[in-house]
């Protein structure tokens, strides 16, 4: 290239704000952005445009990722601290809170003061099965689920779950599974969270 223009016209420039340039272009694009002060605001202006673009098309991310992350980190970090792996039952509409009273009882089992709208705390874990427990102060967002089956065992407090068209009034006892493909969400009804053991199939 015989011309600041034409290196900046290459293509070169965005790849190297990409990340996306080999090594010897890297070398090039500093050394010309080291002496040509067009290059260096090139490099600033693409990538203003770069940041806005990817702004303008962000995806908010569902209140549920951040709690089921900081529940996935906190049952990681209580692996490293010794706990051991354990499966709780598969839930059915047979089951019992008394067959999760080991979890349920357990001194850190607790709804912190300063929970968000969900806070969950994982209690088994599998590559096709994710059990926690789960507190929800006012409303869950709506959501749908194409590959695995959730089902709740509620703990204490009711709610109404909204399943497609239909609504189920839940208390505590209750089993329920969501059906697949089918838009639900939960609203608590009760003056105290709704707590309930979730629990996260994969479809076969």
């Amino acid at each position: 290239m015989n011309t600041v223009a034409e290196f900046i016209e290459s293509g070169i420039l965005e790849l190297y704000v990409l990340g996306a340039a080999s090594e010897a272009d890297v070398l090039a694009v500093e050394k010309m952005a080291a002496t040509h002060p067009e290059v260096k605001e090139e490099i600033s202006e693409i990538s203003r445009a770069m940041e806005h673009y990817a702004q303008s098309r962000a995806v908010k991310p569902r209140a549920t990722v951040k709690t089921l992350l900081m529940a996935t980190i906190d049952y990681l970090e209580r692996m490293k601290k010794g706990e051991l792996p354990e499966s709780p039952p598969v839930l059915t509409p047979h089951s019992r809170r008394s067959d999760f009273d080991k979890w349920l009882l357990h001194q850190d089992a607790v709804h912190p003061a300063d929970a968000e709208q969900i806070h969950a705390r994982i209690i088994g874990y599998t590559p096709t099965a994710t059990t926690a427990i789960v507190w929800v102060r006012e409303q869950t967002e709506e959501e749908i689920h194409h590959d695995e089956h959730e089902r709740f065992l509620i703990v204490e407090g009711t709610c109404l779950m909204r399943a497609g068209e239909k609504n189920y009034n839940l208390a505590a006892g209750d089993f329920f599974e969501v059906p697949l493909h089918a838009p639900h969400q939960l609203t608590v009804t009760s003056a105290i969270p709704c707590k309930a053991i979730l629990q996260r199939l994969s479809v076969v």
